[in-house]
């Protein structure tokens, strides 16, 4: 039964079946064992100050207070001590791990699922992602094997409020040089929490709040990715004017912007428009910024162009924080909406996204639409899925018939032709393939597109 709530990244299934207490309980327990076991023959400097200690966090849905005791109670049976730290946003429990230095930390959450759906984020040492690669498959190995009881041992438990530190690390970030009026949408999520604990009360920023209020249930998918989720945040702007739209996914880690006319930003655009801030100050020059390879190829010219070094990742963000850490980068962004920080321990953070974003636009006396319009420079598909039986063999007949580009298999097949290029990525979970296309002009995107269809067939919509 096990098996089934075991994902590539995470832990996530529907509430109560087959993810449920007992579940928690060996999920608990598991990643304690595995943590303690992982370190045991450690050098003393590559150690952590509580090493037996983990933090755990949880959000909003009406299951989670339940599973985080029993994840707890299953942590606590290795003789590990848990640091609750309550209701949070998942880049919380990554700031909290760091701040308290402990072996690790889990978040009880699903996301951007929906309602009935719940699950575990688990990271490592310094926030460290644990995934399938990274420590995620012992966790599993691990928890099959368990039965819930008592196993003699009974480690610490401790609430801790860390708003206040968590409040003046994200402040870091965080600079108005003038006044801007914001509408944030927070999808009845932990942003509903987090934004007035951080942004409240600062001067030059007015927040217009939509769906701030936790029920334990959602008026819109919690999903900015899916554009109509954005429809009422779209509406409010009509309504109020303002300098900026923004809208949390449930557990408040990812972010979408909108501009002062309610139009969508595209993320790469964001990372972008943050890479060259992030590159015009004198501590970061010439340094790295990540991006997921679906990217436009503006984030790569904006970052050549500001003196920086473009690194293209796959998709995923343990690739991306991996390749962020090992190249010290200051910043990092995926067209999912996660954005990565350098000076927050090489995690993504929602909050800070939203900072920067804000200190940016505030540093100039143009419009956001103003700063963006000059980013979209090329012709985008945007990612489009394919229904497709032999993933493979279709890859292989792209390649052939696209033999005289550039190709590479970072992640799926990258064919750049110069005027344009592609990237197509297998699902991991369904027969789709999902094509990324970017093009000078946006008749030959269009004309490129006519041309993939050819081999991909009718694009199929609702994912």
């Amino acid at each position: 039964m096990i098996e089934k709530i075991f994902k590539a990244y995470d832990v996530r299934a529907t509430y109560p079946q087959p993810l449920n207490e007992e579940m928690a309980w060996k999920v608990g327990h598991a990643t304690a064992q595995y943590l303690k076991r992982s370190r045991q023959t450690l050098a003393p400097d590559k150690r952590v100050k509580n090493e037996n200690t983990m933090v755990v966090g949880r959000d909003m849905r009406p299951s989670s207070p339940d599973l985080a005791k029993a994840l707890s109670d299953g942590i606590r049976s290795v003789d590990f001590k848990v640091i609750d730290v309550g209701m949070v946003d998942t880049s919380f429990v990554y700031f909290a791990v760091n701040h308290l230095e402990t072996v690790g930390g889990v978040q009880v959450t699903a996301s951007h699922n929906p309602i009935q759906y719940n699950g575990f984020k688990i990271s490592g040492p310094r926030a460290k992602p644990i995934g399938a690669a990274s420590g995620l498959d012992d966790i599993k190995r691990i928890a099959t094997t368990l039965r819930v009881g008592q196993t003699g041992q009974k480690g610490g438990y401790e609430e801790v409020n860390l708003w206040k530190e968590y409040r003046a690390h994200v402040h870091k970030f965080l600079d108005l040089k003038r006044p801007l009026k914001v509408c944030i949408d927070a999808s009845n999520g932990m942003a509903g929490k987090m934004v007035p604990e951080i942004f409240f009360n600062v001067p030059n920023l007015e927040i217009v709040p939509l769906l701030f209020e936790i029920t334990g249930s959602f008026v819109h998918e919690p999903n900015p990715l899916v554009e109509s989720n954005m429809d009422m945040l779209k509406a409010k702007m009509r309504e109020v004017p303002c300098d900026l739209g923004a809208c949390f996914d449930g557990d408040a880690d990812r972010c979408m912007f909108l501009d002062e006319n309610g139009k969508t930003i595209g993320c790469d655009m964001i990372t972008a428009l943050l890479a060259k801030d992030f590159l015009s100050q004198e501590e970061n020059k010439g340094a790295t910024i990540v991006y997921d390879l679906r990217s436009s190829h503006v984030v790569p010219d904006e970052v050549k162009a500001a003196g920086g070094t473009p690194k293209r990742e796959r998709v995923g963000h343990a690739f991306i924080k991996k390749t962020l850490a090992e190249t010290k980068a200051v910043f990092g962004g995926e067209l999912s909406g996660h954005f990565y920080f350098r000076d927050n321990f090489f995690a993504d953070s929602g909050a800070i996204a939203f900072a920067r974003l804000v200190s940016v636009l505030s540093a100039q006396d143009k419009p956001l639409s103003a700063l963006i319009s000059p980013l979209t420079r090329y012709a985008q598909s945007g990612e489009m899925n394919f229904q497709v039986e032999d993933k493979d063999a279709k890859i292989r007949e792209l390649a052939e018939h696209y033999k005289k580009g550039q190709i590479d298999y970072l992640d799926g097949i990258t064919i750049d032709l110069g005027e344009w290029w592609f990237n197509v990525r297998k699902s991991n979970t369904e027969p789709l393939l999902r094509l990324n296309l970017e093009a000078k002009s946006v008749t030959q995107r269009d004309e490129k597109l006519k041309e993939l269809q050819r081999f991909l067939g009718e694009p199929v919509h609702g994912h």
